[in-house]
Parts: C-alpha cells; sequence; structure tokens
C-alpha cells in the first residue's frame, strides 16, 4: 500500500510503500496525533523506518499505487 505523507515546512511529501494494513496505518497514525506517541513510526516494504514528529504533520494520504501503463496500446 502506498503512503504519502505531508511534512509542515518541508517542500516535499514522504512517500513509502507499506506491507502494513489500512487499519494499522490508520490506528498508528490517530495514535500520534492524539499526543499518546511523540513520532509516527511506519516501516516500508524494505524494512526501513520513517520517523516523522507527530506535531509537524500536515496530512497522510493512505490507498492503493496506481499502475502506469506502458507503450502504445489502445485504451
Amino acid at each position: 500500500m502506498e503512503v504519502k505523507i505531508g511534512v509542515q515546512h518541508a517542500p516535499r511529501e514522504i512517500v513509502l510503500e507499506s506491507g502494513q494494513s489500512v487499519d494499522e496505518v490508520e490506528r498508528v497514525v490517530a495514535e500520534a496525533l492524539a499526543g499518546k506517541t511523540p513520532l509516527l513510526s511506519l516501516e516500508d516494504e524494505k524494512g526501513r523506518k520513517v520517523l516523522v514528529p507527530a506535531d509537524r504533520l500536515a496530512y497522510v494520504e493512505i490507498g492503493e499505487p496506481t499502475v502506469r501503463k506502458v507503450g502504445f496500446g489502445t485504451l
């Protein structure tokens, strides 16, 4: 699943592919926004962790990645 994280005062968003379910990611984001944890911590498919201070979150977009079509086939 693709997760996009907007960070305040940062010109680019963080994009990662996560093996976690939508419910798991939503729970972790909700806990960070509620102040239960000071950091939003997510792990991507390669095992790398992304840590973002909870007070700097602008938005989190959760969804399936779009498949890019390649070639000159008919639509």
